[in-house]
């Protein structure tokens, strides 16, 4: 079978079940935009200075695929997807996530100067695009929850701390290799 399948071609994809909605559909934009920060996570640990930072995104990347999983069943589908055993994003994760980020506030030394200047280091520069995508991500999300679907309420509330977590990791990156330049763009 060739991934060339053509079924696209009249702008409708398919969810998990053969249920097909249009490629700009909410509940597709939802799952495609966490595809991108999935790639983007991807950039993160081929470009980052901090193993455990890789460590952890590999996980967090390999948590993405079932959330994308959820995201992309209709509401319809719902139970038959729960029938089928699938994995479903319980508020464990989410505390996982929020765990991080209390060790990273309490017993990391994190400058947040230039913070808002992205790109002190490759890695920063690629957690910062990571949590921008997370960002868009959850406007996604709220997106289809608004459209009427039902979204499992942890979903968001996961992409909302991983944003959080990209954002400290980037900043905790740059203070580590002392990479924050925000006095040479002033300079500029």
């Amino acid at each position: 079978m060739s991934i060339a399948t053509k079924t696209g071609d009249n702008g409708t994809t398919g969810l998990m079940f053969g249920r097909r909605v249009s490629k700009t559909h909410p509940r597709v934009e939802a799952y495609g935009t966490l595809d991108e920060l999935n790639s983007a996570l991807g950039m993160v640990r081929a470009f980052c200075e901090v193993p455990e930072i890789e460590t952890r995104i590999l996980q967090i990347q390999k948590q993405l695929i079932p959330i994308m999983g959820e995201l992309a069943v209709a509401s319809g589908d719902k139970v038959r997807y729960r029938e089928k055993g699938r994995e479903v994003i319980g508020p464990e994760w989410v505390e996982e996530l929020t765990a991080q980020i209390v060790d990273l506030e309490k017993n990391h030394k994190i400058t947040y100067s230039g913070w808002a200047t992205p790109g002190g280091s490759k890695g920063s520069a690629c957690l910062d695009v990571a949590r921008t995508t997370c960002r868009r991500g959850e406007r996604a999300i709220v997106s289809l929850m608004e459209s009427g679907a039902h979204v499992n309420p942890n979903i968001l509330r996961y992409v909302n701390r991983l944003s959080d977590l990209c954002w400290l990791w980037a900043r905790w990156t740059e203070t580590l290799f002392g990479a924050v330049k925000e006095d040479a763009v002033e300079s500029v």
